[in-house]
Formats: C-alpha cells, sequence, structure tokens
C-alpha cells in the first residue's frame, strides 16, 4: 500500500477523554511524525494537531477510533500521493 503524508486535527470537548485519546494516540506512535497540543482552558478543550506518514488504512483506523469517541471530533487532509 501507498502511504501518505497528512495532517490530522483533534479538538476534544469532553475532559473525561483525554486519556483515551492519548492512549490512542501512543498505540499509533510508528505513523506520528509530530504532535502539537493546546490546552484551550477558556473554552475548556484541547486542541491537538498531528502530521501522519502512514497508509489511508492506518490513517483512517487511527481518525475511525478518534472519533468514536465521546466529545471528540476529527478530520484529516491527506496527501494524493
Amino acid at each position: 500500500m501507498n502511504k501518505r503524508i497528512g495532517v490530522v486535527a483533534i479538538i476534544v470537548e469532553n475532559k473525561d477523554n483525554v486519556e483515551l485519546v492519548n492512549k490512542l494516540l501512543s498505540s499509533y506512535g510508528n505513523i506520528i511524525v509530530g504532535r502539537m497540543g493546546v490546552p484551550y482552558r477558556e473554552k475548556q478543550m484541547s486542541i491537538i494537531s498531528i502530521i501522519v506518514d502512514g497508509t489511508t488504512d492506518e490513517i483512517g483506523a487511527l481518525t475511525g477510533k478518534l472519533g468514536k469517541l465521546q466529545g471528540v471530533a476529527v478530520k484529516s487532509a491527506l496527501t494524493q500521493k
């Protein structure tokens, strides 16, 4: 399978799921190139941006699992090649 490079934006509005999000990201650490997390205390949420390098199946599995968590929104943008 061809690998793609992309970015994944994650917004965590439910603080109870922060630990689950971090565990998922750790389990997919092999496709994560970089990560930036910002706690937005005024809005009571966390915003995480990750750069990924993996197959569409790997990236889709990660974003799918994240998206199933209550209070977590996920969007991704991938290269075509």
